[in-house]
């Protein structure tokens, strides 16, 4: 996918076809191997560039390792699986009295991780001891929310001289159900956060991309307001016509198809679900694009399915429905 096709959904300026952003995790390159190199190259273009399958454990990040390492910033990381990702099981301040020695890390190498604000406060403090700090709103959650942002522009500073017209961020704000702090007090701790990060990013003349999973649609509107030029939500923690409301016409999507449901549908379901979401958000002058993760749990032959279905409805140019 070029990125002057995302460009124009972005700006509602009638791409051809919808842009279609395919990423095929190193687990799923290391189960299916050169089944999987096959497939991959009947579709180059939605999948430009395969691996070198004897490089896959090599160039793989740190994170998607079996086994455990620590980060920057003290945080450290386990995983059970060769080619997914970590998640974090040693959190480095326990105790809120750590919260104000604190060093910010010294490295300025423009790498945003997934995970780098909001996640990152949970990461550093765990789960459990971060919610009390948000129920009870104690004065070292602020100070822990101003060194992880100091941080995080410090490294959007060092990324955009390399970075071309879209900048791209992670950072997952809901869970199944909802925001675990709710849409009020994210709104008055994190969304000054992503803001002051955005602005910097569009005051170069470049765009914001946002991945975010867990249900987030009350705060999409807000997302907007930081700066986010497009949004990438989950089909299922959202719901199709919660999206549709929030964002057809007001806030370009590139819309998470349903990973829960990619194992264990049939290849006709799978069909069915790509052309629901496309005839659901669709608008001939933009505003949508498509986003498929496949992991090694799904059958190729469901692999193949998915491809041929993005390959099918990016050329949708069905009726146009007036809001």
């Amino acid at each position: 996918m070029s990125e002057n096709l995302l460009l124009q959904a972005m700006n509602y300026a009638h791409p051809a076809r919808l842009p279609v952003l395919c990423g095929i995790l190193p687990a799923a390159w290391i189960r299916h191997g050169e089944e999987l190199i096959r497939l991959a190259q009947e579709y180059p273009d939605i999948i430009p560039s395969v691996p070198d399958l004897d490089q896959i454990h090599t160039t793989m990040p740190d994170s998607y390792h079996a086994g455990s390492f620590t980060d920057e910033w003290g945080c450290r990381w386990e995983n059970l699986e060769e080619g997914m990702e970590s998640i974090v099981t040693g959190h480095p301040l326990p105790h809120r009295e750590d919260i104000r020695t604190l060093q910010i890390p010294s490295n300025r190498d423009g790498r945003l991780p997934h995970g780098f604000m909001y996640l990152r406060l949970l990461d550093l403090r765990g789960f459990e001891e971060a919610m009390i700090d948000f129920a009870e709103e104690c004065e070292e959650l602020q100070i822990l929310i101003d060194k992880v942002l100091e941080y995080n522009l410090y490294q959007v500073d060092a990324a955009l001289p390399r970075t071309g017209e879209i900048m791209y961020f992670g950072d997952d704000l809901g869970m199944q159900n909802g925001l675990a702090i709710g849409a009020p007090k994210w709104r008055k701790y994190l969304k000054p956060c992503y803001k002051a990060l955005y602005d910097r990013v569009h005051a170069t003349g470049r765009y914001v991309y946002m991945h975010t999973d867990g249900l987030i649609y009350p705060i999409i509107p807000d997302l907007k307001e930081c700066g986010v030029n497009m949004v990438n939500p989950q089909y299922r923690a959202n719901g199709l016509d919660n999206l549709v409301r929030v964002c057809r016409g007001k806030m370009p999507v590139c819309l998470d198809l349903d990973r829960q449901l990619f194992p264990f549908a049939t290849p006709s379901e799978l069909d069915d679900h790509v052309r629901e979401c496309v005839e659901a958000l669709y608008l001939p002058e933009g505003g949508l694009a498509i986003n498929l993760e496949l992991n090694y749990e799904i059958p190729l032959e469901n692999i193949a399915a998915l491809l041929a279905a993005v390959r099918k409805y990016r050329e949708y140019k069905g009726p146009y429905v007036r809001l």
